[in-house]
């Protein structure tokens, strides 16, 4: 009996996926910009670690963080499309980190949980009418056999703009929100894990929307076109009014 039980406490050896390392329709890390702009920011990189590190940090303050860049396609959710901006929000940042590191030949992952964000806006939290973030995203890259979660959503100005210590990433440990912000504040708790996935989970996503925020609440939409403009700006992420998105 006792070694069938030391049996069971065995953790059971993970199978690698290997469409964790292939293209697909929202992670299209076979898209010619993608490649020629993934190799671009690892040129002189060492290793995988080195290319996940110099990509991570690329996209992080690249693309601006804005929880109001809305899609009005499900195409504008490819990488390839999110390459094409300078301001988008955690779900198509992760698409577009996992896109270029796949690019460079680092599998890489998506992932996600629910989260509750202490320090969003007044504005955007009216809007929510909650403050639980559902499937914020991010990725798990493979490096050294193992997977080393990495956050690139919050861009270093927005950070500074918040009080609250940007997230740095240096291949080894995993890259995850602080629970406390600069001033001791409550900032963000992870609630609920999702899952890790090989593309972006586009119904799944979209169903979890609608059960917690509303059936008018999808990724992609018409409704999003037709948003006022002063509906989507917000001090908080855009600065004064002439840096308006």
């Amino acid at each position: 009996m006792g070694h069938g039980l030391a049996s069971e406490a065995m953790a059971a050896p993970e199978v690698f996926d290997p469409a964790f390392g292939q293209s697909a329709y929202f992670v299209d890390s076979d898209h010619e910009a993608i490649r020629t702009w993934s190799h671009e920011v690892t040129a002189g990189a060492g290793d995988d670690r080195e290319r996940a590190v110099a990509l991570y940090y690329r996209v992080r303050d690249d693309i601006r963080y804005d929880p109001y860049a809305l899609a009005v396609d499900r195409d504008d959710l490819k990488a390839s499309a999110v390459l094409s901006g300078d301001r988008n929000w955690c779900i198509p940042k992760a698409v577009l980190l996992c896109a270029g590191s796949r690019a460079v030949g680092v599998a890489c992952r998506l992932g996600f949980a629910d989260v509750r964000n202490h320090l969003a806006s007044e504005k955007l939290l009216e809007q929510m009418g909650t403050d639980v973030f559902a499937f914020h995203g991010y990725v798990e890259f493979r490096l050294e056999d193992r997977w080393v979660k990495a956050t690139p959503a919050f861009n270093l100005e927005m950070c500074t703009r918040f009080g609250v210590k940007p997230l740095e990433f240096d291949g080894s440990e995993d890259s995850l929100y602080h629970a406390f912000d600069v001033e001791g504040r409550r900032h963000m708790e992870y609630i609920r894990q999702r899952g890790t996935f090989a593309d972006l989970p586009f119904d799944t996503i979209n169903a979890t929307f609608a059960e917690i925020y509303g059936p008018e609440v999808t990724l992609v939409g018409a409704a999003a076109g037709s948003t006022p403009p002063e509906a989507r700006y917000d001090e908080a992420f855009h600065g004064p009014c002439d840096d308006q998105p």
